[in-house]
């Protein structure tokens, strides 16, 4: 069992108001979610090996998004990594190069249930790109909403160039960020992309001074609107993508739906009228 605390994610007892600032769980010993009041800053932590994703942290970062996921005080999840050269490089190949076949196929859905886990996350995700983003690192990357990255990233999926593929949903998270014929582009010539050029490609979606600094001040940001609002709108945007659009608008109307007889429209509504900031209550 991966996960070494009880209780949910920020302060001991909490049940949906603001966790305490700077609280930590660890996860196993290479995950561990720091609280900054209703942001979760779900971190790698595993520098020695530049967070290459063994099974170890695979199962960590598992468990830490079904905590979150199950957490009504975090709005936000900005992914970030206490490595100051890299976000995270993707497969521990090290201990991939020792598994034998029926080893990897064990393996194969415990490193697939990480990175599902923060894709289905339900608050929005922002990921703090700093160093290098590779492989599966990157995908983790593409499986939050948005990439903030500093000067120092450096983002590919080289995946072809050892013989296999992305396979944490690299193929089909990338051509949705920048079109079929740039992610077949990236992704066959297996090459390597500086931060300017990211973001000119739209593999980022800014470009800041510090990038976990600049994560958490946009998540505050966000945070700062109704948590019900916020995972509904995600729900919207998730499932919607790609279909047409009548059975688009028939998503979104569900959504709606779903908050607009919310203690949080109720809130809001108010608010607005009475001139003052809203108290979420969260439901």
């Amino acid at each position: 069992m991966a996960e070494q605390a009880a209780g949910p994610v920020g302060s001991e007892g909490s049940t949906g108001s603001e966790a305490s600032e700077g609280s930590e769980r660890r996860f196993g010993e290479y995950v561990l979610v720091r609280r900054h009041g209703y942001v979760a800053e779900l971190v790698l932590d595993r520098p020695k090996a530049m967070n290459a994703v063994s099974t170890e942290v695979a199962r960590s970062l598992d468990a830490a998004c079904e905590a979150l996921a199950a957490d009504p005080a975090a709005r936000v999840t900005v992914l970030t990594s206490s490595n100051d050269r890299a976000f995270c490089v993707g497969a521990d190949l090290k201990e991939r190069n020792s598994f034998s076949d029926a080893e990897l196929v064990r393996q194969r859905p415990v490193a697939r249930a990480a990175y599902t886990g923060v894709l289905e996350l339900p608050m929005p995700t922002v990921a703090a790109v700093h160093g290098y983003a590779l492989g599966g690192g990157f995908e983790l990357a593409l499986a939050c909403d948005l990439i903030v990255a500093d000067a120092s990233a450096v983002v590919g999926l080289p995946e072809v160039s050892v013989g296999v593929i992305p396979g944490g949903g690299g193929t089909q998270l990338l051509p949705r960020r920048v079109g079929a014929a740039r992610a077949a582009e990236l992704v066959f010539t297996a090459r390597r992309v500086e931060a300017a050029e990211a973001l000119r490609l739209g593999l980022v979606d800014e470009l800041a001074g510090e990038a976990r600094t600049a994560a958490l001040e946009l998540a505050g940001r966000i945070a700062a609107n109704s948590p019900v609002g916020l995972r509904a709108a995600k729900r919207a945007l998730r499932l919607g993508h790609g279909m047409d659009l009548r059975a688009g608008l028939e998503v979104e109307d569900a959504a709606w739906r779903s908050v607009a007889f919310s203690g949080d429209r109720a809130e809001g509504v108010a608010a607005f009228n009475e001139k003052r900031k809203p108290a979420w209550p969260g439901e």
